[in-house]
């Protein structure tokens, strides 16, 4: 009988598997060692730089690591959120101006590109390509360029207010009304003074009642502004998106009894979700950061109902010299930024839960 113990003793080789793999890891990390120096250099440096700066009292001259540079703490966020004062102020009017942008800008233009992705991808329409390109076009055109021709478009004399002329309606005053679009429409309802409870409290030196007096003229035609720009990058990514969705899916839904609108509102707008959750994420993050058309318009005007924080932040470093603030502002901006993101993705994320399958039938119910 043959035990174990009267077995030869073979040796194993040892595993060569290891030893690749560690090279390979190696060679990778010599490979984006650049980049990681690049990104180093040009992003987490001036990163905490600017963090230094947002508790200091830097005022823009001479190195921020000097001795003449004052560690001051919570000092200029302090300033900003609760203290009250012109900074507080203009701060509370920024967030507000800029989230009316937001606001109004992500729903239309999320809306509005995918709108036109559907329209562009139809087989039976002709020259598809012309209509692409028509519509891609104002996102790679200078926002300069299309600010300025937003100016004239909208000026008392332009052509935005000829046409409205045509149809009996006196154009405002896009660039010097301040009063915000809600406010005017109470104004036409016969409400010209604000409820006490609204007018005697507030948020960051702002009353409710001004919180709630909607985007000015001027704050509109920025976001038509940004609604047509911006819907055509967004209806690439939608027009890649629907052609990724395979005719057969499309197929099972028409076997089923479902008409168009519930093959899109049922199959379609559910396997778009990622698309939908990047253009959101990039929408964003961009219309927080709105800058060069307020810079070219109107600088904040009339009355500061175009201030934005990522303006208020420009002005408060380059033209009033204080660093420290505008370095508050900014990651201020980016908390809120980063906040929205993550309660998107919150609200967006995929459910674990499998739905019972629907049936289609004509009369439009569903089976469950």
């Amino acid at each position: 009988m043959t035990t174990t113990q009267d077995r030869p003793q073979t040796r194993t080789p040892r595993p060569r598997k290891s030893r690749t793999h560690g090279r390979e890891a190696a060679a990778g990390w010599l490979f984006i060692s650049p980049m990681l120096v690049l990104l180093g250099l040009f992003l987490v440096v001036p990163v905490l730089m600017a963090a230094w700066v947002s508790v200091s009292d830097w005022s823009g001259r001479g190195s921020p690591f000097s001795s003449d540079v004052s560690f001051v703490g919570t000092d200029n966020y302090s300033a900003l959120l609760s203290e009250p004062g012109l900074a507080q102020s203009d701060f509370g009017r920024a967030l507000r101006n800029n989230g009316y942008y937001v606001l109004f800008v992500i729903p239309l233009q999320t809306a509005v590109s995918l709108f036109l992705a559907v329209m562009v991808n139809r087989r039976i329409l002709r020259g598809r390509g012309f209509f692409r390109t028509a519509f891609y076009f104002p996102s790679v055109t200078s926002s300069v360029a299309i600010t300025v021709i937003f100016l004239f478009l909208f000026s008392t004399t332009g052509a935005v207010n000829k046409a409205l002329s045509w149809l009996g309606v006196n154009g405002p005053s896009w660039f010097s009304d301040p009063g915000g679009i809600i406010h005017v429409a109470l104004r036409g309802l016969g409400v010209d003074t604000p409820p006490a409870a609204l007018a005697e409290h507030g948020l960051l030196g702002n009353s409710w009642w001004d919180w709630l007096s909607g985007p000015s003229p001027a704050m509109s035609v920025f976001i038509i502004m940004a609604v047509f720009t911006t819907s055509g990058t967004f209806m690439l990514l939608y027009v890649s998106a629907l052609q990724n969705i395979q005719g057969e899916i499309e197929e099972a839904g028409i076997m089923d009894g479902a008409n168009g609108w519930q093959r899109f509102r049922s199959i379609t707008l559910p396997m778009l979700k990622p698309t939908t959750f990047t253009v959101l994420t990039l929408g964003l993050i961009g219309t927080w950061q709105v800058f060069d058309q307020i810079y070219v318009g109107t600088q904040g005007g009339p009355a500061k109902t175009t201030l934005t924080p990522a303006y208020l932040s420009y002005t408060s470093s380059f033209q009033n010299n204080q660093w420290g603030r505008g370095a508050a502002i900014a990651f201020v901006l980016f908390a809120i930024i980063v906040t929205m993101t993550i309660v998107q993705r919150i609200l967006l994320r995929e459910r674990t839960a499998v739905p019972r399958r629907r049936r289609f039938y004509p009369d439009g119910k569903d089976e469950r």
